[in-house]
């Protein structure tokens, strides 16, 4: 992996170079990730002039699960507790002999800034923007082996709960037990807070879960996520409870099923993301249900849950090849409940075989 990140930092350096940067600081975790392997918390990335260094407030663990960063680079540990890395960094850089510092506007403090400048006064701090961000768009095939195995752990935990009995169950505890169920088949950690929503509850994006229990006849929605060496997949299902589903929940299923449908057959490369929305909204759009919907249809996942591209209506770009997203259209009706129904898929040709889906437990409507 070193020859990895040392290509990644090679693309950074070249996007600082020519906006004028001698060299640069990352400090959003997922970046500092992205660039030199698992670090800290807190710790920053200088993208030097002569060595790159990690600079850091405590020594890696060592421990196997958390990793380690890049052999290549250097880290360096404060000296005192409760220095900052990244003001420590602009120090590194002067000492270096740069003139001048990109760093990530959007992700550091008002004061932080301050201290940089304050720190370094003839550095030139320029705005890094969101240059590796972009980089970190497309993924290496090693990147999307981590998805694919953290959609195989997902795809575990649900199967096995659904396999339990649910009925009398509150929301909060099934969500607790998707959790355990995912790190107990290898994940570090949910992707983000597994969201299980019933009855009136279900269909909700981004519901939490509350203690009403689950009945039958109700709607059950899961939304969950499985984090492998630091990535993150996403997958969500609804499911009718006990009983045969009523017809008003088979139209709704069957309507949200047919958008999630269009919006995975969109995915290519070249395909702008505004039109991979169009094409999910629209079927629900045409369904009269216009009101409500979603900012967006999906999203780009990773090192975090939520990143470019975003699948919305003013979305602007497009596609390209090994490119995961998420497609996830839903329709929640107040007082009655709803349907969610959401993929991780990675962006492929046709020739290819076209989107490679990872997330596959069924999107059969199961009685359960």
């Amino acid at each position: 992996m070193s020859e990895v990140y040392a290509a990644r930092r090679e693309r950074l350096r070249e996007r600082c170079a020519a906006g004028g940067s001698a060299t640069a600081l990352v400090t959003r975790p997922a970046n500092v990730r992205y660039l030199g392997g698992a670090a800290p918390r807190g710790a920053v990335l200088l993208l030097g002039t002569s060595e790159d260094l990690l600079l850091c407030g405590a020594p890696p663990s060592g421990e196997a699960g958390e990793g380690r960063p890049d052999e290549a680079l250097r880290v360096v540990v404060l000296p005192r507790a409760g220095g900052d890395p990244a003001v420590a960094a602009a120090d590194a850089a002067l000492a270096q002999g740069a003139d001048s510092l990109a760093v990530e506007e959007h992700h550091l403090t008002v004061a932080r800034h301050r201290a940089i400048g304050s720190v370094a006064p003839r550095l030139r701090l320029a705005d890094l923007g969101c240059a590796v961000e972009q980089l970190r768009v497309i993924k290496d095939e090693e990147e999307i082996s981590c998805l694919r195995i953290g959609a195989e752990i997902a795809d575990q935990a649900l199967g096995e709960l659904l396999e339990s009995i649910l009925v009398g169950r509150t929301e909060r505890h099934l969500a607790l037990e998707l959790e355990r169920r995912l790190v107990d088949h290898g994940a570090d950690g949910p992707a983000f807070a597994t969201s299980v929503g019933t009855g009136p509850n279900s269909g909700r994006r981004t519901h939490r879960p509350t203690d009403r229990r689950v009945e039958e006849g109700d709607f059950l929605s899961v939304c969950l996520g499985a984090t492998y060496r630091g990535y993150r997949c996403e997958i969500g299902r609804t499911f009718v409870i006990g009983t045969s589903p009523a017809d008003w929940q088979i139209e709704l299923y069957d309507l949200v099923f047919a958008a999630q449908r269009a919006g995975r057959e969109a995915l290519a490369p070249g395909a702008a993301y505004r039109d991979v929305d169009r094409a999910a909204r629209q079927v629900l759009d045409s369904a009269g249900h216009a009101e409500g919907l979603p900012p967006l249809t999906g999203h780009g996942v990773g090192l975090e849950i939520d990143e470019d591209p975003q699948l919305a209506p003013a979305a602007m770009g497009k596609l390209d090849a090994c490119v995961p997203v998420t497609v996830e259209p839903g329709v929640h009706l107040p007082g009655r409940g709803g349907v969610r129904i959401d993929d991780t898929l990675v962006v492929r040709p046709e020739a290819d075989g076209g989107p490679e889906l990872l997330t596959i437990t069924t999107k059969e409507l199961l009685a359960l």
